[in-house]
């Protein structure tokens, strides 16, 4: 199974292309991204979090709690049955694999999001953290991939309202009414009324590792 460290090359890889000018000095460093109220598809009121890799920018949709829990996707991982929160989906790469977002590192090459938030991808990696500690981490099916620049331009195009990345939102216990409160806060009347366009179709997906369900292997 591919490590995190693996997960990073392997999603620069796949996502190179040349840099964008639009917005770049905004985006060296996370940022939370807010769907404008016009946003429509599989982005329509989303928050999320993004931050840079390799040029690139990877992130996750925090305000999408699925139906299921750890112990239906993993019914033969009998520590999975703990884990109390739902699964989010967090976006449509990898979107058959679980990755765990934690306080503080946890080794195995689990990368740095922001603050002391870190993002396991390894299966060995993320077992250890569903049996040692299981209501400690948020996990997510899936995370959201922009090519470089390509995440300056959604911006300029008014696709998100941006604000300064939070790592507790990664641990809210309730995202139901974030998005809602976010739009507020950013002016939600004075954001574009335009019908805009689904900024990426939903699927895709780059290999990069991850914990993958019972039903998928």
């Amino acid at each position: 199974m591919k490590t995190a460290a693996l997960f990073v090359l392997a999603l620069a890889a796949a996502l190179l292309l040349s840099v964008g000018p639009a917005r770049a000095q905004d985006l060296e460093k996370p940022v939370l991204l807010v769907a404008v109220p016009a946003l429509q598809g599989l982005y329509r009121e989303t928050t999320l979090i993004a931050v840079p890799v390799a040029g690139a920018h990877i992130g996750f949709i925090l305000n999408r709690a699925s139906a299921l829990k750890l112990g239906v996707l993993f019914p033969r991982h009998e520590p999975s049955s703990k884990v109390v929160d739902p699964v989010y989906f967090g976006g449509p790469e990898m979107s058959e694999a679980v990755f765990a977002v934690v306080h503080g590192d946890p080794g195995a090459s689990a990368l740095h999001l922001l603050g002391g938030v870190f993002v396991v991808s390894n299966a060995a990696a993320v077992d250890r953290i569903i049996e040692q500690t299981p209501n400690e981490a948020r996990y997510f099916a899936g995370f959201v991939g922009w090519r470089p620049g390509e995440l300056a331009k959604e911006i300029e195009a008014g696709y998100w309202a941006t604000g300064e990345a939070d790592e507790s939102l990664f641990f809210r216990p309730d995202t139901s009414g974030l998005w809602k409160e976010l739009i507020e806060r950013f002016g939600g009347a004075s954001l574009p009324k335009w019908h805009a366009r689904e900024v990426r179709e939903p699927g895709g997906g780059v290999a990069v590792g991850g914990r993958t369900p019972i039903a998928a292997r």
